[in-house]
């Protein structure tokens, strides 16, 4: 499944982090300046434009301004989706997700947190957006992480995808939606509340949906809509304030 939001939005930067090979893999660190816990890692997943979109780069930074230790790999394997995607109508999301399969972007997530592993980590939350949103999901229900954060993904089915997560899965899960994700509607969202709400996922589901905000919102956002900037910074307080709470 894919969608046209996925090539939908803004960027503006000016960058902190620094890029590290960890465990062969190229990556994008941002670490406090301050005392932060040397056992903890977040792994932040970005969307189909990777390390090459400053967005995704600041959220790195952002986080770790709050404290966490933050890592984004480039599990696209230097191939993000090219800058002239972002609101071409005429690029081919399809074609490019169908080249950016599990098989090829997956190992890379896994060797940067063997690699942490080694270096002394011990607990692990993710953040994954758009595309890296699935990967989140699969990392927790593969109780690879304590701590999992979703906003607007994609390459998910409703139900069977939460049917899923809800029967594997350990990790405490927030989910953040814009009220016109095309790839998720709001029905589908609510689909997914009736499995993981109300407390049905014992170890914590909460999902926040943005009036005004199309998928892509929380990395992407038009700054200059005050719906989508509200969006975008209330879905990265959220983020935060969820791993104040469970990380």
């Amino acid at each position: 499944m894919s969608c046209s939001g996925c090539a939908a939005g803004k960027s503006t930067f000016n960058l902190e982090g620094k890029t590290e090979n960890i465990g062969g893999v190229s990556c994008y660190v941002g670490t406090p300046t301050g005392h932060y816990d040397h056992k903890k890692a977040l792994i932040l997943l970005t969307d189909m434009f990777g390390l090459t979109l400053p967005n995704n780069l600041l959220l790195v930074d952002d986080f770790a301004k709050q404290g966490y230790r933050t890592i984004a790999p480039d599990y696209l394997n230097g191939d993000a989706a090219p800058p002239y995607a972002m609101n071409n109508p005429n690029f081919d999301v399809k074609a490019w997700v169908q080249n950016h399969m599990p098989d090829v972007t997956r190992p890379p997530v896994d060797k940067v947190i063997e690699a942490l592993k080694r270096q002394g980590v011990t607990s692990f939350a993710v953040s994954g957006y758009c595309f890296g949103g699935r990967y989140a999901i699969d990392l927790a229900i593969d109780r690879v992480v304590d701590v999992v954060i979703v906003s607007h993904p994609s390459q998910v089915q409703v139900p069977t995808t939460f049917d899923t997560f809800a029967q594997k899965a350990a990790a405490p899960l927030l989910l953040e939606m814009g009220e016109q994700d095309t790839e998720l509607s709001v029905e589908k969202q609510e689909e997914i509340d009736a499995i993981l709400g109300n407390g049905k996922y014992a170890p914590g589901y909460k999902r926040e949906c943005w009036p005004g905000c199309s998928h892509g919102f929380a990395v992407r956002a038009d700054v200059l809509v005050p719906e989508q900037l509200a969006g975008k910074e209330g879905s990265f307080n959220s983020s935060v304030e969820w791993l104040k709470t469970y990380f």
